[in-house]
C-alpha cells in the first residue's frame, strides 16, 4: 500500500479530532493509501512536543512555513484558529499539497474565494471540514431527499445553539475576536448550518439577519484558555468584537425559505444543532444530541396512522455504517472525522474530487457575509451581490 506524509498544524480540539481520525480510518476502511503522521506543528514548541508523542506523530514543529515546505509531505492538515487558513492554504497549495482544512473556511469571502482559486490552479485535492456532512443520519437524509421521500421541500428551520460563554467571566478568547474569528457564533455555528442547508436544500439566494453581542467586555485570558474552556483570567479587560448570537432569514434558489439560529448564549444547550425540513410529502428531523437516529414522517401513511417515526441509522445498509459495528451498536462525534478522512484519501487515490471543497467553503463564507451585511444595514441583501 502506498504511504502518504501528512502534516498537521494546530494541535488543540481540531487537532486531537483530526490525528485520531488519520489513525483510524485506514484500521476501518478499506483505503489504497496508508496515512503516515509525520509532524504536528504547533506555536507552543512544549505543549506541540507532547500532542506529537500522544498521538503518534513523527516529529514536532513550529514553523507552519518550513512544514508545507518540505518536498516530503503530501497532505496538510489546517486545523488553526480561522485568521490563519488564508496563508496556509495558498501557501500548501503553490507548494502542490492535498488540502484539509477546517472551518470556517476564512474571515470574509474575499479570502476564501483567494483561497480556492490558489487551490484550483495548483490543481490539488482540497477539502472543507464540514464533518456533520458524513454523520450517516444526515448522509442518509439526503439519500431520502434525493429519492423524493418528501416531495418538494417547504421550508428548512435549522438550529445551532451553545452556553459555554454565558458567564460574563468567561475569558476574551481568540473566538471573541474578530481579527481572529472573523465573526462569533454566525461563523462558528451557522457555518455548519449554512452548509447542510445547501447540503440537502440547495443554493441560498438572499438573507436578512440580525447580530447581537450581549457582553461587550472580557477578561484576558490566561495562557490555560481556550474552546470550552475558561482557565485563569487577568484582571485587565478586553471589547468582544464578535456576534454572541446570530439569527438569519433565507430564501433558496429552489424556492424554498429557510430560518438559522445560532448562538453561544442558550443555557442549557451543550452543542444543539437542529434541523428540520418540511417537505410536501412528509418532513425530517435530525438532533447531533441524538446523532444515530433520524425522524421521518410519511404523509403517505393512513392519517390516524401519521407521525414521527424514529430511525436509528445503524445497519449496513446506511452511509459509512457497515465500517463500524452491528445494528444498533451506535457511534459518535469523532466518527465525522474519520468518515471525512476515508473519504479524502479515496478521492487522492483515485483523483476524483471530494466534497465539500473549497468551492463550498467559499459558498458558505458567501452566505454568512450577506447575512453580516444584512444586520449593518437592515436591508435583506442577494448573496450574488458579496463579490
Amino acid at each position: 500500500m502506498k504511504k502518504v506524509n501528512v502534516a498537521i498544524i494546530g494541535t488543540k480540539f481540531m487537532g486531537k479530532a483530526h490525528s485520531n481520525a488519520w489513525s483510524q480510518a485506514p484500521k476501518f476502511f478499506n483505503l489504497g493509501l496508508q496515512p503516515v503522521l509525520k509532524v504536528a506543528c504547533g506555536q507552543d514548541v512544549e505543549g506541540t512536543n507532547s500532542f506529537a508523542r500522544n498521538w503518534g506523530w513523527e516529529e514536532a514543529a513550529s514553523d507552519w512555513r518550513k512544514v508545507v515546505e518540505r518536498p516530503d509531505i503530501d497532505i496538510v492538515d489546517i486545523c488553526t484558529p480561522t485568521y490563519l487558513h488564508r496563508d496556509i492554504v495558498i501557501a500548501a497549495a503553490q507548494n502542490g499539497k492535498q488540502i484539509f482544512c477546517e472551518k470556517p473556511l476564512a474571515l470574509n469571502f474575499h479570502e476564501a474565494k483567494e483561497m480556492y482559486e490558489a487551490a484550483e490552479k495548483a490543481g490539488v485535492l482540497h477539502y472543507v471540514n464540514h464533518n456533520y456532512r458524513r454523520t450517516p443520519a444526515i448522509a442518509f437524509a439526503r439519500q431520502m431527499i434525493e429519492a423524493g421521500k418528501i416531495g418538494q421541500i417547504f421550508h428548512w428551520r435549522g438550529t445551532y445553539l451553545q452556553d459555554w460563554i454565558t458567564d460574563p467571566n468567561f475569558p476574551l478568547t481568540w473566538h471573541l475576536q474578530k481579527k481572529f474569528a472573523g465573526a462569533g457564533p454566525h461563523y462558528d455555528l451557522n457555518s455548519h448550518s449554512v452548509d447542510l442547508a445547501r447540503y440537502l436544500i440547495g443554493e441560498v439566494s438572499a438573507v436578512t439577519a440580525i447580530l447581537k453581542t450581549f457582553v461587550k467586555e472580557r477578561p484576558l485570558p490566561g495562557k490555560d484558555a481556550g474552546t470550552f474552556k475558561s482557565g485563569t483570567t487577568a484582571a485587565e479587560k478586553g471589547q468582544v468584537t464578535v456576534d454572541d448570537a446570530a439569527f438569519m432569514v433565507a430564501e433558496f434558489e429552489n424556492g424554498a425559505l429557510g430560518a438559522f439560529e445560532a448562538s453561544r448564549f442558550a443555557s442549557g444547550r451543550k452543542n444543539y444543532n437542529y434541523f428540520e425540513i418540511y417537505g410536501s410529502k412528509g418532513s425530517l428531523a435530525f438532533d447531533l444530541e441524538r446523532m444515530n437516529e433520524l425522524q421521518y414522517l410519511n404523509l403517505e401513511d393512513p392519517s390516524d396512522e401519521q407521525g414521527f417515526r424514529t430511525i436509528l441509522v445503524t445497519n449496513a445498509t446506511h452511509p459509512y455504517v457497515a465500517a463500524w459495528w452491528p445494528p444498533g451498536h451506535i457511534i459518535g462525534y469523532e466518527h465525522e472525522f474519520t468518515h471525512a478522512v476515508a473519504d479524502f484519501l479515496t478521492a487522492m487515490e483515485k483523483g476524483t474530487k471530494i466534497t465539500p471543497s473549497l468551492y463550498d467553503g467559499m459558498r458558505d463564507m458567501q452566505v454568512l457575509e450577506a447575512a453580516i451585511v444584512s444586520s449593518e444595514t437592515g436591508k435583506k441583501v442577494n448573496v450574488s451581490d458579496i463579490k
